[in-house]
């Protein structure tokens, strides 16, 4: 009961000096959305709202991307109707969350999220010790809505049907300036939801903001509040993180600010490795040349390059130590990662299927002869089990020449197929002959048709017992 009074009190303090009831209105002219940009969804999710008397804005980081000029992924529309309201107006809709109730309104595989306008305070507000919001379906006016909303570039409301811009927090000239500003007390935000300080490198990295030092400043020193944080919430937010499109920048800037040990504890791990750093960050390079030119991303992929430092540790303990044979060794390797690091990361069953084949298929792609080609070209995971070999072909982890024979054997036709499989089957006749030749020379030579090999062994002739000892026996 004290602690949600000491929480009360301090977070009517936090929001005092911020409290703006009356927003900016900024026309069409001055901040130039382009309306060929919004979502026809999107629109026709506020007309539906206001044709029966309620307000709705398209609100958050699509204004925002809106203002940059860029295509937003997804829109969310904030209204004064309650979720049963948005429900009811629009063909259909579903409401979803404990903690934060919104609304779903679905048009085929597009999703317009729209949420109810939240109050600053309520008694249906609860809140943990550390300060963490874990309830509130508390509604309020769009000024209260706005004062809740974590930077001040996130706090804009945009009317599709007026083309008006509507600013509480001066985020329109934070985004003229490229900054980010956080709305309150930083701290108090934070302990609200430790997620947003991710969320703020994040955004800085992707935009290219520079964080306002009043909320920088405490992200080190409270970085240790993410463990408190639901595992499934943190796992979304490395996705959105690693695909990004600027993933290396916001890795960069979690281990600037600390925020990668509680949230990554295992990327110490990695980056200590040999060839650890050089390959995560080679690996999100190429994932964010990916995102840039419109490719897709597999969550799977990303979870793979983070793990496979660990897996290729035991892999090798696998073979040297334990005398295990490759593939057998591999694959041990990869259930023992997946047993205790996606369980820590909480990565779904899903993506650890995807992971473990993504690892199994790169001793497969050494094997280049009988009918082991056509079936891992017609596997499931070939293309992204590819990519992941040539990550490894540019450090050095696999002979080049593989790469180029992989690449020319899925593109040809069946009679160069053919003979791409005899070549290789010649390729390791020679290459077994060579090696065995190499071990017999570490032998004496015995003379006989000019031939080197290792002396036979005979065995001792198994003696039977005579009729006599029979008998005596």
């Amino acid at each position: 009961m004290l602690s949600r009074i000491v929480n009360c009190v301090r977070d009517i303090f936090s929001h005092k000096a911020e409290i703006a009831k009356t927003p900016r209105v900024i026309r069409r002219e001055e901040h130039r959305i382009d309306p060929s940009l919004v979502s026809i969804e999107a629109k026709k999710t506020c007309e539906a709202l206001t044709r029966r008397g309620f307000k709705a804005y398209i609100v958050g980081g699509a204004v925002r991307d809106l203002m940059l000029g860029v295509t937003p992924k997804d829109f969310d529309v904030a209204t004064d109707a309650t979720p049963e309201q948005v429900k009811r107006c629009q063909r259909r809709a579903v409401i979803i969350g404990r903690r934060f109730k919104i609304v779903h309104v679905i048009f085929g595989r597009e999703i317009i999220e729209c949420s109810t306008f939240r109050a600053l305070q309520g008694a249906g507000q609860r809140k943990d010790e550390t300060g963490r919001v874990i309830s509130d379906n508390v509604f309020g006016e769009m000024w209260e809505d706005a004062a809740r909303r974590d930077f001040t570039i996130n706090a804009l409301y945009y009317d599709p049907q007026t083309e008006e811009l509507l600013d509480y927090h001066n985020g329109f000239e934070d985004i003229a300036a490229k900054r980010l500003r956080m709305i309150g007390n930083p701290e108090v935000r934070y302990r609200e939801d430790p997620v947003r300080m991710m969320r703020a490198v994040r955004i800085a990295a992707k935009l290219g903001f520079t964080i306002e030092p009043s909320t920088e400043r405490p992200i080190p020193k409270m970085a240790s509040l993410l463990e408190n944080v639901p595992a499934a919430r943190l796992v979304d937010e490395v996705l959105k993180l690693l695909t990004s499109g600027h993933a290396v920048a916001c890795i960069t800037k979690l281990r600037a600010e600390g925020l990668h040990k509680a949230l990554l504890p295992l990327l110490d791990v990695i980056l200590s490795e040999p060839d650890g750093e050089e390959f995560l960050m080679l690996a999100l390079r190429r994932t964010d040349e990916r995102i840039a030119i419109g490719k897709k991303i597999s969550p799977s992929f990303l979870f793979g390059t983070l793990l496979w430092p660990q897996v290729v540790k035991r892999w090798r303990y696998n073979e040297e130590q334990k005398n295990m044979s490759r593939m057998q060794a591999l694959h041990n390797a990869s259930v023992e990662v997946i047993a205790t690091q996606c369980q820590q990361l909480n990565i779904q069953r899903r993506y650890q299927a995807d992971m473990h084949d993504l690892w199994l298929l790169q001793v497969r792609f050494e094997r280049r002869t009988g009918k082991n080609p056509y079936t891992l070209v017609s596997h499931p995971r070939y293309r992204a089990a590819y990519d992941f070999m040539l990550l490894r072909s540019l450090l050095g982890h696999v002979p080049e020449r593989q790469v180029r024979w992989w690449e020319e054997f899925s593109a040809a036709d069946e009679v160069r197929r053919v003979d791409m499989i005899a070549e290789a089957q010649q390729e390791a006749r020679q290459t077994g002959e060579r090696a065995r030749s190499r071990r017999g020379s570490q032998h004496p030579q015995v003379e006989g048709e000019g031939k080197t090999h290792r002396p036979r062994r005979r065995r001792p002739r198994r003696r039977h017992p005579t009729n006599k000892e029979k008998s005596v026996e």
